[in-house]
Order: structure tokens, then sequence, then C-alpha cells
């Protein structure tokens, strides 16, 4: 015979195990909001931008023998040799870094504003000061280096990165890491109800009878307690003094 699972016996289910399911949500937001408050490091984000003018893009379409109608791919070269060991390693030697360029480039993000000329150089790092130094000497290494590499020389530092008064950290974000927790610790605390309720072997109803023997329920005796039992006594007792009392006035 088919199971089948009503709505009504889903929600029995989430009832039962409710307070199992909101120990784990709570206990889910608690540890997110720990991590993000107390143990994650904060992280700060710093930006410069540079100008590819139209001269250059110009120049290196000529130089290449190419038909050029945008600049976009070229800018992408540029974006990939901003982010190459050859500008990482001169930054690193310059601002004394204790890392490599493998490690600086995961903390590198280069990125074409739209279709312009305008290219973003962004730095993430625990140390506002730090991430502000390394962008803007970025952009000083490439700028001097692209001369030689492609013989360009019109790129043009526009914002130089700045670090403000009271930086704010980008990362980590404890109301959202905390919203995020609250999800998934529903979502696990109800996979967990529905799990201990798959694991309860238990009879508990008639249709768990009929199910285990596979015989029909031809009756059902309910269950009585002490207290039950002396009220349906004593209405008992009380009916019985009616009745004698009615017979003795007929």
């Amino acid at each position: 015979m088919e199971e089948t699972i009503s709505l009504r016996e889903l929600f029995e289910t989430l009832k039962k195990r409710l307070s199992l399911i909101i120990v784990i949500t709570l206990l889910a937001a608690a540890i997110s909001g720990a991590m993000s408050y107390f143990f994650m490091k904060p992280v700060y984000k710093s930006s410069t931008q540079i100008l590819v003018s139209q001269a250059a893009a110009g120049a290196l379409a000529s130089l290449a023998g190419l038909s050029f109608d945008a600049d976009a791919k070229y800018i992408e070269t540029y974006n990939v040799i901003m982010k190459s060991p050859y500008i990482l390693d001169q930054v690193i030697k310059e601002l004394d870094m204790d890392t490599t360029p493998e490690q600086l480039n995961g903390s590198v993000n280069v990125a074409q504003e739209g279709a312009s000329q305008v290219v973003t150089i962004s730095v993430e790092n625990h140390n506002p000061a730090q991430a502000v130094l390394i962008a803007n000497e970025i952009a000083k290494v490439f700028q001097r280096e692209i001369s030689q590499l492609m013989r360009i020389d019109n790129i043009t530092i526009l914002a130089p990165a700045q670090l403000a008064e009271n930086p704010v950290p980008v990362k980590p974000q404890p109301l959202l890491n905390i919203a995020i927790a609250v999800v998934v610790g529903l979502m696990a605390g109800i996979g967990l109800a529905f799990f201990l309720e798959y694991l309860d072997n238990t009879v508990k109803s008639e249709q768990d009878v009929e199910t285990l023997l596979g015989l029909p329920v031809l009756g059902a005796v309910t269950k009585i307690n002490s207290t039950d039992e002396r009220n349906s006594a004593s209405s008992q007792k009380k009916k019985t003094k009616t009745n004698r009392g009615e017979s003795l006035d007929f």
C-alpha cells in the first residue's frame, strides 16, 4: 500500500519539534554573530582609477596593424599586466612587503568601468593604510612600466586612493552573516525534525497499526485517567438518583 503524507502531518511534525528548530536556528545565529564580531579580522578596501587615453589605444592598434573600433580588448590586456608578477613583484619590493606576487594577486581586483577607458584598481587588506599604499603603488608601477612594455606613455592616474578618516571594513558583514546563518539554521532544524520523525518507529495512530499489520482497525479504546473515571462515576450516581426520584414521583 502506497504511503501518503498530508500537510496536516507535516505541520504536526514541525509543531512537535518546534523547540528543536528554534534552538538550532538561534545557535546558528549566535555562532555566526560571534565569529563575525570577535574572530574574523576586518578587511578594508581601497581603490584608484587610471585612464587609458584614446591616443594610447590608437597607437597600440596601429602598432599591431589592426583595425580598432573598441578599446575594451586592449584594456583587458592592461588588466592582465597589472596583476602579473612582473608588476606585483616590483610593488612588493618598493613597499618592502612580506608576501608573494601570488598572495598579493588574490587581494587585487582590476576592472574596466563599463565601456569606458577608465580602469579601477581595488585592493583589500586588513590594514586600511596598507590597502591605500598598494593600490597607488600598482598604478604608479604600471604607468611607468607600460611605456617600456608596449611603447605607450598615455596612462593617466585619475583618482589616487586616499585613506578615509574613519575607514569602514567591507568584510565581514555581521548582519548579512547572521541572516544567512538564520536561514541555514532554520533549514537544518527542519531537516533534523523530519529525520528524527522518520527514525521514530513507534505506533501512535490507527493508521500506523493498519500500515504495520496490514489489517483494518475495527475499534479503539481511549485512555481513561483517574480523574475522568471519578467524574464519570459521579455523573452516573447523579443520574441514578435522578431516575429514582422521577420513579417515586410517578
